[in-house]
């Protein structure tokens, strides 16, 4: 399941790409795809996965991530030691750590694995990934705090969702009756935190996080970069 996932990834942003990412996209992906396999079993899915992820500066200077996961912001590397400690010059030593704090800028997490640790302690890897999560979902920031209880359970729930989901999935998550359910759902659509996927006006098909939804869960930076 994960190689095929895996390759029919790759082979969809490859045709999406330009430039430089898609020069990237070409590289050797096998330390990329090893730290996802890792992981996979905790992320459940690669579609919210985006390779070679491009950050540029102020300075348009473009930086790339190995992966990075969307709704979770966070930007995902695996280091090999010769590459990124025993060999590296000065002037990449720096370059790194000004692109570590680019990263910051941005607001993202910076999660870093060495090839040793994948290699040698993929439990303690999977470990460290599940208590990132569960920090990142939960409840504390203020504006999520002032929703009803029932509404922000909706929103963690959507949160983990790789894949719209629908009323009868929600209604099993909250055991509430499904009309509940939808006046819930519809009133997050109003205030723009869910997104609908089908139906009409007055019925929708499935729903899913929306931008304004995800950076509830992220704080909030003091300006836009």
């Amino acid at each position: 399941m994960f190689e095929e996932e895996f390759e029919a990834l790759v082979a969809r942003q490859k045709k999406e790409a330009r430039g430089q990412r898609r020069e990237m996209l070409e590289k050797d992906l096998s330390a990329t795809k090893k730290m996802l396999e890792v992981l996979y079993p905790l992320i459940g899915s690669l579609k919210d996965i985006i390779l070679e992820y491009e950050i540029v500066k102020s300075s348009g200077v473009k930086i790339y991530a190995d992966a990075f996961i969307r709704k979770l912001r966070i930007v995902l590397e695996e280091e090999n030691f010769v590459t990124h400690a025993e060999t590296i010059t000065r002037k990449r030593f720096s370059f790194e750590r000004s692109r570590v704090r680019t990263i910051s800028i941005f607001g993202y997490t910076f999660f870093t694995y060495s090839r040793d640790e994948l290699d040698q302690q993929p439990e303690q890897c999977r470990r460290d990934f599940l208590e990132f999560i569960s920090s990142r979902t939960n409840i504390k920031g203020i504006e999520l705090l002032q929703l009803p209880v029932f509404e922000r359970e909706i929103l963690r729930f959507a949160l983990l969702q790789d894949s719209p989901f629908g009323l009868a999935e929600l209604s099993s998550h909250l055991q509430l009756h499904p009309n509940a359910c939808s006046r819930l759902a519809k009133l997050l659509v109003t205030e723009g935190l869910l997104g609908k996927i089908g139906g009409g006006e007055h019925r929708c098909h499935q729903f899913q996080i929306s931008e304004k939804g995800i950076s509830m869960f992220h704080p909030k930076l003091p300006h836009s970069f």
